[in-house]
This record gives C-alpha cells, sequence and structure tokens, in this order.
C-alpha cells in the first residue's frame, strides 16, 4: 500500500527499483482490485510494491525463537488480533488503564506488518531495540515466510468465513481507492475473488497453508476463527494467552483482566477512539476505514443467490476434506450446500 491517495495507480510502479521491475515482467499480472495491476508471485496475488517489500522481508529478516508473528489474509480480523495480542502479551507492562498504548495508538502502529511497515520503501528497519517478545504482523502466505516458518516462534493465524471476508474486501478497497478512479463493482470483485484473484489469494490456498501447519505443529502455530472468537471471545483470548506462554492467572481472572482486555479490544470500543477516527495508517490510508460493521453473516444483505451457489462451490472445491469448515452464523455450518439461501 505505498501509493498516496491523490496519485494514479500506476504510479506505483515508477518507485521500484530496476530489478523489481524486471522481475515484474516475467511474472503473469491481471488488473488490481485497487491498482491497475497485481502479479501472481511466489504462488499468490500482490501489488507491485508488496512485492518488492517481501523480497527484501525474505533476504533480510531474522526470526528468533521469541518472536510472534500475526498472520491473516485481509479483512479477516487483523487489527482486532493485532490489539488483544498486544494486550495480552503486554499486561505487566501497560494494564488496562487511560493510559494504555491501544487509547493512544492503532494496532497497526504498535504490531508493524513485515510488508507494508518495516521493509517498505526500500527500508532496512534496525529491531535491536524491539522489546522482547517481538510482535509483527503479516499478510504473507506460510510458504512465503522464509526464516519464520523455519525458527520455533510463534504463529498466530485468524479466518474469517470467505463470505464475510469477500464483502468486507469490497467495501474496504472502495474506501482507500484514490477517488481519480472508478469503484469496482461488486459483479466484478467477485468474479475475481472467485478465481482467486485477491490480494495474497487465491483465498483457499491462504487458509490452508497456515491450516495444515498448525495441525503439524499445534504449539508454534494457533488457527483461530473469527466467528468463534465473536460468538465466545472470553475464552478463545484465554487460548490465545495460553499459546503465547502469557497464560492468565486465577487472580487475573478474578480481577477481571480478562474482561477488561475484551472491553479494551472490542470493535465499539477502538471504533470510538479519537486515533481511529482521524489517524492514518500504512501510508495516507486513515484509521476510520478500518472499522466498519465487524458482523457475522452481514453477506446475506448483498448475495444474490446464483453468488451464494458459486462460493459454495468454490468453497467446497478447494477446502472440501481439508477438516476447514466455517461458521456463517454462530448457529449455522456452512458447508457445500447453504439450502437456506
Amino acid at each position: 500500500m505505498a501509493i498516496t491517495e491523490n496519485q494514479p495507480a500506476d504510479h506505483e510502479e515508477e518507485k521500484l527499483s530496476d530489478e523489481c521491475k524486471q522481475l515484474l515482467l516475467s511474472l503473469p499480472k491481471e488488473k488490481g482490485w485497487r491498482t491497475l495491476h497485481q502479479y501472481r508471485f511466489q504462488g499468490f496475488w500482490c501489488q507491485s510494491a508488496e512485492i518488492q517489500s517481501i523480497i527484501s522481508f525474505q533476504n533480510h529478516f531474522q526470526a528468533i525463537d521469541s518472536d510472534i508473528v500475526l498472520a491473516t489474509i485481509p479483512k479477516s480480523g487483523t487489527t482486532w488480533l493485532k490489539a488483544l495480542t498486544f494486550a495480552v502479551v503486554n499486561r505487566h507492562r501497560f494494564a488496562v488503564s487511560k493510559s494504555h498504548p491501544l487509547l493512544t495508538y492503532n494496532p497497526h502502529d504498535l504490531v508493524p506488518f513485515f510488508e507494508y511497515k518495516l521493509y517498505a520503501n526500500n527500508q532496512l528497519p534496525d529491531l535491536s531495540k524491539f522489546p522482547e517478545p517481538r510482535l509483527f504482523g503479516t499478510h504473507v502466505p506460510f510458504p512465503s515466510l522464509a526464516t519464520v516458518k523455519k525458527s520455533n516462534c510463534k504463529i498466530v493465524y485468524i479466518c474469517r468465513n470467505p463470505f464475510d471476508t469477500f464483502i468486507s474486501s469490497w467495501h474496504f478497497t472502495n474506501k482507500v481507492k484514490p477517488q481519480s478512479q472508478a469503484p469496482i463493482s461488486l459483479d466484478g470483485a467477485f468474479d475475481m475473488y472467485c478465481k482467486g484473484i485477491i490480494g495474497f489469494g487465491p483465498f483457499w490456498d491462504h487458509m490452508l497453508g497456515y491450516w495444515n501447519e498448525s495441525l503439524k505443529r499445534p504449539h508454534n502455530v494457533l488457527f483461530l476463527k473469527y466467528e468463534d472468537m465473536k460468538e465466545d471471545s472470553a475464552f478463545h483470548l484465554k487460548r490465545l494467552a495460553e499459546f503465547l506462554e502469557h497464560p492468565f492467572t486465577l487472580e487475573d481472572e478474578r480481577n477481571g483482566v480478562i474482561e477488561d482486555i475484551e472491553k479494551l479490544c472490542s470493535f465499539e470500543t477502538m471504533k470510538e477512539l479519537e486515533v481511529n477516527k482521524s489517524g492514518k495508517f500504512i501510508k495516507n490510508f486513515e484509521n476510520k476505514s478500518l472499522f466498519r460493521k465487524a458482523e457475522v453473516g452481514d453477506w446475506v444483505n448483498y448475495f444474490t443467490p446464483m453468488m451464494v451457489e458459486r462460493l459454495s462451490k468454490v468453497i467446497e472445491e478447494r477446502l472440501g476434506g481439508s477438516g476447514l469448515r466455517f461458521n456463517v452464523f454462530p448457529e449455522r455450518t456452512l458447508s457445500s450446500s447453504l439450502e437456506s439461501y
């Protein structure tokens, strides 16, 4: 996300190194959701500036075993997961109070992205002063995590049902697109999504990469679902803390620490903070664009029966047999049928 809102999307590629420009010439490309093009790089789709940042991350970042990496596909609970993790890991440094960092900083400032912050714009960050455990975020698929996947660091992945993820991505893209560009249509975006052409997609490959690794190495990779966390956030917050080796004590529970963190990191609290109403993250993208509805099942307000049928078929074909399933509503499980829709 390296272009500013008053620049045409194709200016993004003018800032790239000659080496990256040469690489782009060899990559398959399609129309981008927000930029002029997106490219198939290392098996997934992404924008040109992201490719340059990811290569830099892969070449220079050295993971250490105490690192915590929060991984997501866009619009599946990234901001919420960053807030919860920061609050849990740092609760002895920062008690939930009027001076907590999450009240004055957006979660993306406290848990920086590899590809959008630390290694963006040809930067090579000095990570030596980061307090341990170091907290990082990424949208990069598991196979491309370089030293992270080879280390014993903790990886937390959250995903959201593909129906709501699509609607959230579509809304977000049209919010952050330069006004000089026409919005992407719902039908056009949906067709690309079902073909896997979306940032860091196909979504099914992204999910399965982390899902399968969580089955192989459950002590290193925790796989969370947005819908489950919305249904019982306290339970999954305790799971998260346990996995990160920062478990809540009985005293914490008696003192209401879990409830305090839940409230601090809730959509309702975060959306009303001044920093998230007026601030910006990742260049000129406004923080308020991160907070829309955070609802489970909002997709029913947009999908036609034909859209439901098509995406259901994609999910069944791509995820069937993996054991990975989704709850669109707490009382319903998304399967290949979805007869009620």
